[in-house]
């Protein structure tokens, strides 16, 4: 019989963090995130998403035997934006089907109880870090911040009465081609006809670039499914993350009469060094990274946004080409643009108008909770 307790105390939250690593051990495509990053991300004060919404963690137990865990979530911040009364569920993992089963009925248990109609996931823990689960494209690796997991769990989540409300799309985008001539046609006009200036972010002011970029991605975003804007806490804590990966060649910024109204961020994609490490930097696993930082050779675009009032000018493609541009004979021989709503059209088809494949798709369930 499966049972379901909160994490008590330091013993239970590294069985948590732990529990994700011994699930997925055996699967040669399941790249271990940094433990010291998983562990920060579920502390409240190391991250200030918690400013907003209440989680509570949760582990399936068979005796002494853990086969699961889940994160329940009640992000406020949420449901004031969209007033759907959705709580969402993250983190997930589970041995089988009952213990996937257990677990979701204890997130929905506890969502009731806090008023909600609906549970959503799995989202860990917003929208703005890591959404999905993995539906197609089981054959490749995940890239830098995306999720990866088991093919049993669509249906070990579906067995318990959940609901696609949202696929996500992955498109691999090739680096070592030169780019379409119509994307480069198109990328001219744009620049030429709204004297569009194209720049590189400037590091030294790294504080002030930040929140420009905020700014963009919460007007570019704002009208997007499910979309939260994120605090300049939330957005300050994940770049103040991922710059100790950044590399300057992979963003650019576009200036339409000196204001800055989109963008293109892409990263490294550091989980090609992270395979091996099980997630532990010490003893052996800084070694490790070191030596293969690199063999780096792909790059995740993470934002492309342009605002909506300037979306009109063409400034997507105009993005991707300056992007491309710049790192095309370096090391980097390809990008993901990911992850892309399914119903949005904009990057859907700039990335099939520039040669990209869609080669994995990621599911958000949702189930009615009355």
């Amino acid at each position: 019989m499966t049972e379901i307790r909160p994490v008590s105390g330091r013993r239970d939250f590294r069985r948590f963090i732990d529990y994700a690593y011994e699930r997925n051990a055996g699967d040669p495509r399941w790249v271990p995130p940094l433990r010291l990053v998983e562990r920060e991300r579920l502390t409240p004060k190391k991250n200030p998403f918690f400013a907003h919404a209440d989680v509570e963690l949760l582990l399936a137990r068979r005796g002494d035997t853990i086969v699961g865990r889940v994160a329940a979530i009640d992000d406020r911040l949420h449901n004031e934006t969209h007033h759907d009364n959705a709580a969402m569920f993250g983190f997930f993992e589970a041995e089988d089907a009952e213990a996937a089963r257990a677990l979701l009925g204890a997130v929905e248990g506890w969502a009731k109880a806090r008023g909600r109609a609906r549970v959503r996931g799995p989202i860990n823990p917003s929208l703005n870090e890591s959404a999905g689960l993995l539906i197609d494209g089981f054959d490749s690796d995940p890239m830098v911040m995306m999720p990866h997991n088991p093919r049993a769990y669509a249906a070990h989540i579906e067995s318990a009465g959940y609901q696609k409300v949202k696929d996500l799309f992955a498109w691999l985008y090739d680096l070592e081609r030169d780019p379409l001539p119509l994307l480069v046609r198109l990328a001219e006009r744009a620049r030429d006809r709204h004297r569009i200036v194209v720049r590189a972010l400037n590091l030294a002011e790294f504080t002030r670039e930040v929140e420009r970029l905020r700014l963009i991605y919460v007007r570019a975003w704002e009208h997007n499914w499910g979309f939260v804007a994120p605090t300049a806490d939330e957005f300050r804590r994940l770049a103040t993350e991922l710059k100790p990966i950044f590399d300057p060649r992979c963003a650019v910024c576009a200036e339409v009469e000196g204001r800055a109204v989109a963008c293109a961020i892409a990263i490294p994609d550091v989980n090609q060094a992270l395979k091996g490490t099980n997630g532990r930097l010490f003893p052996l696993g800084l070694i490790r990274l070191l030596m293969r930082k690199g063999y780096v050779d792909q790059v995740r675009l993470l934002i492309l946004g342009v605002e909506a009032n300037y979306r009109a000018l063409g400034l997507y493609p105009l993005l991707l080409i300056e992007l491309h541009r710049r790192v095309q004979g370096g090391r980097y021989r390809r990008a993901e643009f990911s992850w892309v709503l399914e119903d949005n059209r904009n990057i859907n088809q700039t990335a099939e108008l520039a040669g990209a494949r869609r080669y994995k798709t990621y599911r958000i369930y949702e189930k009615s909770i009355g």
